[in-house]
């Protein structure tokens, strides 16, 4: 088995949009892992993807961004200890360490930031792809709502929410030898 190219992340700016703009236009017409209208215009998109979140980063191998994800809060005032985000990889590289590597990045983001922890709200339970990387970094999923993501192939299906709690995670690192 060949490794996986590296992909490093970094913070996206104003720039990264014209290479952001065809991997979110891409899932979001695909409609079968995200709860977005697949008639999105660029310009609402940017406005949700890029221009509303706290922290939007790229993942970026040999020059091209190949993912993007974003992380805010999940919920303002009492819920705003809890963070939360979307992350999206272009078709062609998924499986290959690019989403690991945004979502390694959330994760250390949302825990130097002091969140609780993390919380994805709307996890459609066909994407198996994602809920294992989820799974594999700690997540662990609270509930399904059956049928709640009208998936364009598969009709109703569930979704997930799933949660890191980073204060548990926190403990046992503090905890294990060095």
């Amino acid at each position: 088995m060949q490794p996986f190219a590296v992909t490093t992340v970094r913070g996206a700016t104003a720039e990264d949009w014209p290479d952001i703009w065809p991997i979110v236009r891409e899932v979001v017409r695909a409609a079968d892992t995200f709860a977005y209208d697949p008639a999105m215009t660029e310009a609402q998109a940017r406005a949700a993807w890029l221009d509303a979140p706290v922290r939007v980063v790229v993942a970026v191998r040999d020059g091209a961004v190949v993912g993007t994800a974003n992380m805010y809060p999940n919920r303002p005032g009492p819920g705003s200890h809890i963070a939360s985000g979307s992350i999206m990889v272009d078709r062609a590289v998924r499986g290959t360490g690019a989403g690991r590597a945004l979502v390694e990045d959330m994760i250390r983001w949302a825990s130097a930031e002091g969140f609780a922890a993390i919380q994805f709200n709307a996890v459609v339970d066909t994407n198996a792809g994602a809920v294992h990387l989820y799974e594999s970094l700690g997540f662990v999923t609270l509930g399904v709502a059956p049928g709640a993501f009208r998936h364009p192939e598969l009709g109703d299906v569930g979704l997930r929410i799933m949660w890191l709690d980073l204060r548990e995670r926190a403990g046992r690192a503090s905890s294990s030898p060095r």
